[in-house]
């Protein structure tokens, strides 16, 4: 079948504007209406292809296919831009915290003094695990990795609260949000807590939410944690820069879990699980590799060359995103908080966190780089941030869960609570063997 586009005017419809499609050997055609969303490219809804005209599309990695409509997280890859709510990210990166921003995401506003002090009531409240939780962890060994227990955990929360998995229950869907994001912090802590041997240290509800995380990771009986600002602030910005975007993989995931009705914990368990993969969640731990590779500021040019080597599989990690196509405006904030984090703890010199620098000045004079417009992203500098905090590397993929399961949340609800929501089923492009008979065993 031979198509041909062709777009054409009409006042019917909400946007007015419509493709043709022309089979040119039947002359047959059909139109499809394009969409226009608030901001961001048109789409064209192709929900009556198949009936009509008896296609499918096809688009390996769904890079340019729309599953969904959403009011939550807008991205403008070319621009370097994301919002919240059409809240700019470095905005409330800069003037809010991360409760405030998880308000936002599941709410559609900022809330106002009385909302902001309920909601944290409400979260503090949902900050402890259920008691028996405690021998579950026991179950694992002691070196599993942090997201293996993660996963596990989430996942089993829903044989523990029974009270909030009717996901057709407007308030058991409030119940469950409130307390993945009042319990992820906890869940995080015991995991950490877990692999090193250390007692768990149960959450304190006199301390803000990152406050309490950072106490019950770094705590013990004998010895209290300092909580110092510059710490503080930054982990709080990591936590606002990840709390959402878009329809990334796993939350993607997530929505077409919950499109079978599957509970939220579980819902939740399969996002992390997708997140755990090396190119989502594991990208900053990569950067380290890199520069620990690298060693010095002499050897960037030969890295450089590497990369720019078709015959070479080595590529420069943090670079390059597949939505960003300018600078990653999380990077930004993210370069200066390194500088507050490392000045509150006294640390002069950070060797990594120079030759970054250096990597990413000589990379953006490059032109095969700034072409293929390779800019740093999130990742580049997160990773350095965490570990200057204390953080092991097994442990950034769990704190980007942690930071994420607002977002994941508030991209369930909004998936349930859609008139047009329908269980998600992607279709193919068959090629294997076309229909043939069946031999029997001995004619082989």
């Amino acid at each position: 079948m031979y198509i041909m586009l062709d777009t054409s005017k009409s006042s019917v419809g909400q946007s007015g504007d419509f493709v043709t499609i022309i089979d040119e050997r039947s002359g047959k055609k059909f139109r499809l209406a394009i969409m226009r969303g608030t901001m961001g490219s048109p789409v064209v809804d192709i929900s009556r292809l198949q009936s009509e005209m008896g296609l499918y599309t096809y688009d390996p990695g769904y890079g340019m296919t729309g599953s969904c409509s959403s009011d939550i997280t807008f991205i403008d890859g070319e621009k370097g831009v994301l919002m919240h709510r059409g809240y700019d990210i470095g905005e409330l990166a800069e003037q809010s915290d991360y409760l405030e921003v998880c308000y936002l995401l599941l709410n559609g506003e900022l809330p106002a003094r009385a909302e902001k002090e309920s909601f944290t009531a409400t979260i503090k409240y949902h900050t402890m695990l259920h008691d028996q939780m405690q021998y579950f962890f026991r179950g694992f060994r002691r070196d599993a990795h942090p997201m293996a227990v993660m996963v596990a955990v989430v996942g089993a929360l829903s044989a523990f609260y029974h009270d909030s998995l009717d996901i057709q229950d407007e308030g058991q869907r409030k119940l469950a949000s409130y307390r993945m994001i009042a319990k992820m912090p906890t869940i995080a802590a015991q995991v950490y807590k877990y692999t090193i041997g250390q007692p768990f240290v149960s959450p304190r509800n006199d301390l803000g939410y990152v406050e309490n995380f950072l106490n019950m990771t770094f705590s013990v009986p004998a010895e209290g944690y300092r909580l110092r600002p510059a710490v503080i602030r930054a982990l709080e910005r990591i936590f606002i820069l990840h709390a959402d975007h878009e329809q990334n993989a796993s939350t993607s995931t997530v929505r077409l879990a919950g499109s079978s009705g599957a509970n939220p914990f579980a819902c939740i368990a399969a996002g992390i699980s997708s997140l755990w993969g090396p190119a989502h969640g594991g990208a900053n731990e990569a950067v380290l590799n890199m520069l620990e590779e690298m060693q010095s500021a002499s050897r960037v040019g030969e890295f450089i060359a590497r990369a720019k080597d078709k015959q070479d599989p080595f590529r420069l990690m943090g670079f390059g995103h597949r939505v960003y196509k300018n600078y990653d405006p999380r990077a930004t904030v993210l370069r200066s908080s390194m500088r507050e984090v490392l000045s509150e703890l006294g640390v002069e010199r950070e060797p990594l966190f120079e030759l970054a620098l250096e990597l990413e000045k000589i990379a953006l004079q490059d032109k095969y780089f700034v072409e293929r417009k390779l800019f740093p992203n999130v990742d580049y500098y997160s990773g350095i941030l965490l570990r200057a905090m204390g953080f092991p590397r097994s442990m950034f993929t769990v704190l980007f869960a942690l930071a994420r399961t607002v977002g994941w949340v508030a991209q369930w609800r909004e998936m349930v609570e859609d008139p047009l929501q329908r269980i998600g089923r992607p279709r193919q492009l068959y090629l294997g063997s076309p229909p043939r008979a069946f031999v029997p065993l001995d004619d082989r």
